[in-house]
C-alpha cells in the first residue's frame, strides 16, 4: 500500500506596488516588557539624539503604538520639514507592512489589523496576482500623472516601492534621477 500523496503546494507570485515615500526610514520597536523604543534606518534613536523629531513623536504616543505589539514596525517619517514635505502641515508616519496593516475604514484582510490613529499606512497603488512588467510601468506612469496618493493634490511624490512575495525581495523605481544611488548630489 502506497503512502498518501501530498502535492507539493502552489507557488504564490503576487505582487504589491506601494508609493514610495520621500521622507525618513524609521521604525518602532515595541519589546515584550512594554519598552518602546525608536529607530532611524541605521540606529537607534531618542529624543536627545532625534532625526527629524521622530523619536520625541514616539515617546508622545507611546501607548498607541503599543498596540501595534510586539516586535519592529517600519515605515516612513515624513510630512513638514522632512525632504520634499508633500505641502504637508505635520509630520507622518506611515507603516509599510500593507499586508498586515490596514487603515481605519478600509478592509481588512484575515491577516490584516487596524493600525493606531496615530500612524498612516502607504497607498497601494496596486495588486496582481502575476508579475507584469508593464502593470508596474503603468502604476509608476498613473504617480506621475496623477500625484501621490499619501498626499493628495502634491504634483512630485518620488516613485514606487514593488514587493514580490514569493522572494520576499523590494524593489523601487523613482520617477526622479531613478538611475543615481540615493544620496549623491544631495
Amino acid at each position: 500500500m502506497l503512502p498518501d500523496f501530498v502535492e507539493f503546494p502552489k507557488i504564490p507570485r503576487p505582487i504589491v506596488v506601494t508609493e514610495k515615500i520621500d521622507g525618513t526610514n524609521a521604525s518602532v520597536t515595541i519589546h515584550e516588557d512594554g519598552r518602546v523604543l525608536a529607530g532611524s534606518r541605521t540606529r537607534w534613536i531618542t529624543p536627545e539624539a532625534d532625526n527629524f523629531g521622530f523619536a520625541r513623536w514616539v515617546r508622545e504616543h507611546e501607548p498607541e503604538l503599543r498596540a501595534l505589539g510586539v516586535g519592529t514596525h517600519y515605515g516612513e517619517w515624513w510630512g513638514q520639514g522632512i525632504r520634499r514635505g508633500y505641502g504637508q502641515t505635520r509630520k507622518r508616519f506611515s507603516l509599510f507592512n500593507v499586508t498586515r496593516w490596514a487603515a481605519v475604514g478600509s478592509e481588512a484582510g484575515p491577516k490584516q489589523s487596524f493600525v493606531p490613529v496615530c500612524c498612516d499606512v502607504v497607498p497601494v497603488l496596486g495588486r496582481w496576482d502575476t508579475f507584469d512588467p508593464f502593470a508596474i510601468r503603468a502604476a509608476l506612469h498613473t504617480l506621475a500623472q496623477h500625484g501621490s496618493a499619501a498626499a493628495p493634490g502634491f504634483m512630485r511624490p518620488e516613485g514606487i516601492v514593488v514587493f514580490h512575495s514569493a522572494s520576499g525581495i523590494l524593489f523601487k523605481a523613482t520617477l526622479e534621477k531613478d538611475e543615481e544611488p540615493k544620496g549623491r548630489g544631495r
